[in-house]
């Protein structure tokens, strides 16, 4: 057999896995299923292993269709490489792109740099995975990340991008009075906890002195989606630290007040993250450009500070 075949047999193999099935990689390879089906078992009786388990629909690999995956994808990678640099040019962005985003943020402030991508090329499509854990870039079969918060992996990249300020807002109806200004009056009022960043304990920062204060709090309700956390605190159920920009229309409009307004939490680092690797496609090396363009202008989000 020989190696142009090989390759074939590989990028069939790393199209079934990223499209879910024999039918998806079918079409983003422009054949028939039995095609891909006969290529799949080319290629395990060359290799001699189970690749993919045929006992349900979904697609799940074996052990050795782990392995096999991580090595055919960096074939690929370095095949497409070797072509770029061989035509003299970037090439045009082509394939799928996976990236996972934070729920809220990405079903919001993100989508504006997504939709500008996709219309510019339209040879990408892209898995637009909504999570607000961390990034397991090879088990998840992930890309790239938009992740808020710290980053611990030393063995990602991780491009600063932003940073998100957080403030104290409430509805109205529970302050019954108490000063909006008066940072010791906080801890007697009920709360929500967006438990991804923070619990039992509050901590804020004044902007002019940066004086430090904490105090305990027992949430009437614990949640880890951002979007709860606002429904929430509007619903009248107690304070709540939120994402600047999420509440940004209900301040205007009275629905909600912003508490002690010389007073915040710690910004929300906003990280672009992604594996090593010693070439990466150019429908990555596009999207990070649009992403990073992007975010200095984005509402309601801070330029970021040096940090990791």
């Amino acid at each position: 057999m020989s190696s142009v075949d090989r390759m074939e047999l590989m990028q069939t193999f790393v199209r079934i896995v990223d499209g879910g099935s024999l039918s998806a990689a079918a079409g983003l390879l422009g054949t028939t299923q039995p095609t891909i089906s006969r290529r799949l078992r080319t290629l395990e009786d060359m290799l001699g292993v189970e690749l993919i388990l045929r006992n349900t629909h979904a697609i799940k690999l074996t052990d050795d269709g782990e392995r096999c995956y991580a090595h055919a994808r960096t074939l690929i990678e370095g095949w497409d490489a070797l072509t770029e640099e061989l035509s003299g040019t970037d090439g045009e962005p082509v394939g799928r792109l996976a990236v996972k985003v934070p729920h809220a943020f990405g079903q919001d402030q993100l989508l504006q740099p997504l939709i500008k991508f996709l219309k510019r090329y339209d040879q990408v499509s892209v898995d637009w995975v909504l999570s607000d854990r961390p990034p397991d870039f090879i088990s998840e079969r992930i890309d790239c990340a938009i992740h808020v918060g710290a980053v611990s992996d030393p063995s990602h990249v991780a491009v600063l991008l932003a940073e998100i300020p957080r403030i104290v807002v409430a509805a109205p109806d529970i302050l019954k009075n108490r000063p909006v200004c008066d940072v010791g009056m906080l801890a007697d009022l009920p709360w929500v906890s967006l438990k991804t960043f923070y619990g039992s304990e509050i901590s804020l920062q004044n902007i002019g002195s940066q004086e430090l204060v904490r105090f305990p709090i027992k949430p009437r309700l614990s949640t880890d989606s951002l979007f709860a956390t606002r429904q929430a605190v509007l619903g009248g159920l107690g304070a709540g630290i939120v994402s600047r920009w999420i509440v940004t229309d209900d301040l205007r409009t009275g629905k909600l007040v912003h508490l002690c307004p010389d007073w915040q939490a710690s910004s929300l680092p906003v990280y672009l993250v992604y594996p090593y690797a010693s070439y990466y496609p150019a429908r990555m090396r596009k999207f990070f450009e649009i992403l990073r363009d992007f975010m200095p202008g984005l509402a309601e989000v801070e330029a970021p500070a040096h940090r990791r």
